[in-house]
């Protein structure tokens, strides 16, 4: 019987100096004004050069990163692959501009393609379109009514030939391949650039994945129409689903430019259209691959019970389960525990450029209503189990 609220399988991998590192690390994002002192102690540190790299690399950035390199990760690689868990690398950096960092930036994904060829450990590899090319290239490329100049036309089809490199890349070693959404202004380039590769590579198996954020209120009519879309192709559509990370940006904007914004009214809203979303690909499970990327234990449960219901196998290939590394392990771990596919995605990337990464991560558990309570509450119930024994 799968029991989410199991720690000792939850944190099987763990040292009891492991989890009340963990826990100690919680207990200060639990704290708003502690984080928001944070962020700009830590900023101001690094601009005055103080040495705080390693107080970084030893806290926060050890719950949540992997490593500064890829062969920094093998280690977390073995780790998480001994208890039944893949790894999903994520160059974490951001904020690049140059087209040498661009380059720089496609050929590393490419080579977490070719890592993850030789260990079977690597399910997934995964990029954000905006680390190969200048976002105002994307806005441009996803505004239908511009016509944009000879220039700025080649431009795009630089940034919409590094895609298609690292998607071709996939393709030729068989690694399923994450394309992460972003913001819905230059969503509609991603969507239509995406659906190309999956035309080109997902013929037999789901290789190229879309990521679709159902905070959107319009993403479960657009899983519909690319089911028909997918059908008519004869193509399998491969999608990461997750609720979203650009919801404040996205309300402040159509706010400030006088559109309807694009983010659901309510949280209750997001997790109705999730887990329809889930409904839906589950029951067209012919036309779909599906990765869950979701910290939520109702929607985590929801997609093992409707698997029972069609009969899927719980290893069945064309459906996974993803976390962030240093969360949810207790959805994670017991999920993987029972036989279903379960990743974690694992950040890397040098310290000093990972920490916007990372900081997103302390706000996020500082702002999702009970997540850090929930990881407190693991953690310190483990512990007493531990010291009962």
């Amino acid at each position: 019987m799968l029991d989410f609220s199991n720690t000792e399988v939850a944190f099987i991998s763990k040292s009891d100096r492991d989890l009340k590192q963990a826990y100690l690390l919680f207990k200060v994002i639990a704290s708003p004004s502690i984080v928001r002192f944070g962020k700009w102690a830590t900023t101001l540190a690094l601009r005055l050069h103080l040495p705080i790299t390693g107080l970084i690399k030893a806290t926060i950035f050890k719950q949540f990163c992997g490593g500064e390199t890829t062969h920094d990760c093998e280690g977390r690689i073995q780790e998480l692959a001994a208890f039944g868990i893949g790894t999903i690398l994520d160059y974490s950096v951001e904020g690049k501009t140059s087209d040498d960092d661009f380059e720089h930036t496609t050929e590393l994904i490419i080579s977490t393609i070719r890592m993850a060829k030789d260990l079977k450990s690597i399910p997934f590899a995964v990029f954000k379109v905006s680390g190969i090319g200048r976002f105002n290239l994307l806005e441009i490329a996803s505004e239908t009514s511009i016509t944009p100049d000879a220039k700025t036309q080649e431009e795009i089809a630089t940034v919409k030939s590094r895609f298609e490199r690292i998607c071709d890349a996939a393709a030729s070693n068989q690694i399923r391949l994450f394309i992460d959404a972003e913001e819905t202004w230059i969503q509609p380039a991603l969507d239509a650039w995406t659906f190309e590769m999956m035309c080109k590579y997902n013929t037999q198996r789901a290789i190229i994945y879309n990521t679709v954020q159902m905070y959107r209120h319009d993403r479960l009519a657009f899983l519909k129409k690319q089911a028909e879309a997918a059908q008519s192709q004869g193509i399998i559509y491969g999608v990461k689903l997750v609720r979203g990370a650009y919801m404040e940006k996205e309300r402040e904007r159509a706010q400030k430019m006088g559109y309807p914004s694009p983010i659901q009214p309510d949280k209750a809203s997001s997790d109705r259209d999730y887990n329809e979303a889930l409904r839906f690909m589950v029951a067209n499970h012919a036309h779909f691959a599906l990765c869950a990327g979701s910290h939520n234990e109702e929607s985590s449960m929801l997609l093992t019970e409707l698997m029972a219901e069609k009969n899927l196998e719980n290893s069945n290939e064309k459906f996974f389960f993803a976390q962030l590394l240093g969360m949810s392990d207790h959805i994670s771990y017991n999920l993987a525990n029972a036989g279903y596919n379960v990743a974690k995605y694992v950040p890397f990337g040098p310290v000093k450029e990972v920490l916007p990464y990372l900081l997103r991560r302390a706000d996020e558990n500082t702002s999702v209503a009970g997540q850090t309570g929930r990881e407190l509450g693991l953690i310190s119930g483990e512990l007493k189990r531990r010291r009962g024994k």
